[in-house]
């Protein structure tokens, strides 16, 4: 539930909910609110709560944190596959591949 990981994120960075309430622009009242599931943030709100927390939304929303073996091909110029580098010319296809299958 939203209202759980609303409360997490604050107890871990050790604030109260009347400090996490100014931090986010909000009331105290509905911070505990939010925490309950008694009211849900705007997707404005959502967004600065993630911001500030240093988590994602869908972490916030769903609970899912970002794949940490994911890899930005975008970003890479080097990739092995099964300890052997993978050629510039397999890489382009790769790229390829997943920018038609977005």
């Amino acid at each position: 539930m939203i209202g759980d990981r609303l409360a997490q994120v604050r107890v871990s960075k050790k604030l109260s909910q009347a400090e996490t309430a100014k931090l986010i622009g909000v009331a105290q009242a509905t911070w505990a609110q939010y925490e309950k599931g008694k009211r849900m943030p705007s997707v404005e709100t959502l967004n600065h709560i993630a911001k500030v927390f240093n988590v994602s939304t869908d972490y916030l929303i769903n609970g899912e944190t970002p794949n940490q073996n994911a890899i930005d091909l975008k970003k890479t110029d080097v990739l092995s596959y099964d300890g052997k580098p993978v050629s510039d010319e397999d890489l382009a296809i790769i790229r390829a591949i997943l920018e038609r299958n977005k």
